[in-house]
């Protein structure tokens, strides 16, 4: 089983905005695999169904984005999960926009939602997509993070929405390592 966890803020306010690019992930997801994300349990909104044939939860905390450790350490610990089976999507400040980044495990970096699902799961060691949305340039960053997209930065980020899908699939259906060699962006002049 795969617990894939989607970052994000609950609330309408939030809902378009580069910081729910986990959960924008999430329904994307849910949408091309046919599963209701609906329930209310462990603090998220929850969906269960099957991807590449493997059972999987999709989980978008609505704790806001600061404490969404909380909801992904009730889920691990219902499901007895090890941290190699959760899959957690978040937006990255530290990346271009639109460049997509798999990782097997890592450090939480300046992200507060990683830093509470680190601290929860007492772990690093699970794989994560980041998706980049790129610098705040001289906005403060808490109004750049919980702000809509431009318009030129829709195209480019529904386009990574869709390859962090992908990616996704083929973390379950191959492996992780598979996934980062067929989806990770490489450094080009444009950051694509």
């Amino acid at each position: 089983m795969y617990i894939i966890v989607g970052l994000g803020n609950p609330g309408r306010k939030y809902e378009n905005t580069r910081h729910n690019l986990g959960f924008i992930t999430i329904d994307r997801l849910a949408s091309k695999h046919d599963i209701k994300v609906d329930k209310i349990k462990f603090k998220a909104l929850v969906g269960d169904g099957r991807i590449a044939g493997q059972k999987v939860l999709l989980v978008k905390p609505q704790t806001y984005m600061n404490l969404s450790g909380e909801s992904v350490r009730e889920v691990a610990n219902f499901y007895k999960v090890e941290p190699d089976e959760i899959i957690v999507i978040y937006d990255d400040l530290d990346l271009p926009l639109g460049n997509l980044r798999i990782r097997k495990s890592g450090s939480a970096g300046t992200h507060n939602g990683m830093k509470s699902v680190v601290y929860q799961l007492k772990s690093d060691q699970f794989p994560r997509v980041r998706i980049g949305i790129g610098q705040n340039g001289d906005k403060d960053i808490i109004d750049f993070v919980i702000g809509g997209f431009r318009k030129e930065e829709v195209p480019i980020l529904e386009d990574t929405v869709d390859k962090a899908v992908m990616a996704i699939e083929s973390m379950i259906s191959e492996t992780v390592d598979i996934a980062m060699n067929k989806y990770n962006s490489k450094k080009t002049e444009g950051g694509k």
